[in-house]
Formats: structure tokens, C-alpha cells, sequence
């Protein structure tokens, strides 16, 4: 089972992709975790992405595929879980592309429907927790940061919704709901 969780930044998707790697053995597939992961590989494709990020620039579509693409090849699960991932309609088309050629397909993808103001309450919040226990806070754990997140998931990544409604793809959970309600809500998607 091949699955993508589409959220805003904060909503939650990491926590819940953690529960399935754990709880149905699939894998998942973070942009972010494959990218620091493939700078420090030494391989071919490892040795391109850490020159464009050396040079500060923006990885491309073609290389996130590629990552995508190997991950395909060797992983070795029950189904990957795609974190971050599409995040613009080319790379949606892209993935579903690789997915064919590859003779998978793409069996569900859950909204995380969250509420901005509550989700920048519980960012901000996270930071302060950190804080008081003495934990690194991330830099973007503040509300002008993250309001700017939730403005480039708008104009990029929210238009993947209606793309995959029209596929008849998607469904829509409430994001804000404890950990184990939205577990539940994701399990009662995935088995339909």
C-alpha cells in the first residue's frame, strides 16, 4: 500500500508516519530525510545533491525523483509512505509516473485538515516546551515563521487537493484531534 499524508508544516505528518512504519511496517519516504541522507552517501546521486546544496540552491524535481526512484527500487517494505512529498503538481504528475513504470500504484492520500491559528498556537508552543526543557528549538518554531510556512503550502502544495480529488484519491481526516484519534482516523482510511 502506497499512501501520501498532505498537511501543512506542523500538522502532524511525521508523528503519524512514524505510527505506520511502526504499527504496518511501511516505509517512509521523507524528502528532507532522503536528501540529508543521499549529501552523505558518496554515491553518483548523493554526490549531486550535496553540490547544489553546497551552492545553496533549491534541489530539483528531477532529483527528488531520483531519490524517490532509488528508494523504489531497493527499500524493501509493506508499501512507502510519502512525506513531503509531492509538494507541487509537476511532482505529483512525476510520482505517478514513477509509480506506474513501476508497476505500483498510489492506494490512498489523507488530508490532515488542520486550523491555521491552532496549528501556529501549537507550533509556537512546541518551541516554548523546548525551551523550558532545555532542547533545541528550531528556528521556524515562532509564529511569523510559521505563518510564512503556511503561506508557501497554500500557494504550492494546497492545489495537490483538488488534483487528487478529481482522481477520487483523497481523504480528509481532522489533523487537530489527539495522536491516537488521528491514528484511528488514518486507519479507518487506509482500510476503507
Amino acid at each position: 500500500m502506497n499512501i501520501i499524508l498532505l498537511g501543512p508544516p506542523g500538522a502532524g505528518k511525521g508523528t503519524q508516519a512514524a505510527h505506520l512504519v511502526e504499527t504496518r511496517g511501511m516505509i517512509q519516504l521523507s524528502t528532507g530525510d532522503m536528501l540529508r541522507a543521499a549529501r552523505t552517501s558518496g554515491t553518483e546521486m548523493g554526490n549531486i545533491v550535496a553540490d547544489v546544496m553546497d551552492r545553496g540552491e533549491l534541489v530539483t524535481d528531477e532529483i527528488v525523483i531520483g531519490l524517490i526512484r532509488e528508494q523504489l527500487e531497493t527499500a524493501e517494505g509493506n508499501g512507502f509512505i510519502f512525506d513531503g512529498f509531492p509538494r507541487t503538481l509537476a511532482q505529483a504528475d512525476a510520482l505517478g509516473a514513477l509509480l506506474e513504470e513501476k508497476g505500483e500504484s498510489l492506494d490512498a492520500v489523507i488530508e490532515m485538515q488542520v486550523d491555521d491559528d491552532t496549528l501556529v498556537q501549537r507550533v509556537v508552543n512546541r518551541g516554548k516546551e523546548a525551551a523550558a526543557a532545555g532542547q533545541p528549538v528550531r528556528a521556524d518554531d515562532n509564529e511569523e515563521s510559521m505563518r510564512t510556512r503556511l503561506m508557501e503550502y497554500y500557494k504550492k502544495t494546497a492545489p495537490l487537493i483538488g488534483y487528487y480529488y478529481a482522481k477520487g484519491q483523497i481523504s480528509s481526516i481532522d489533523g487537530l484531534g489527539a495522536i491516537e484519534e488521528v491514528q484511528g482516523a488514518i486507519a479507518g482510511v487506509l482500510e476503507g
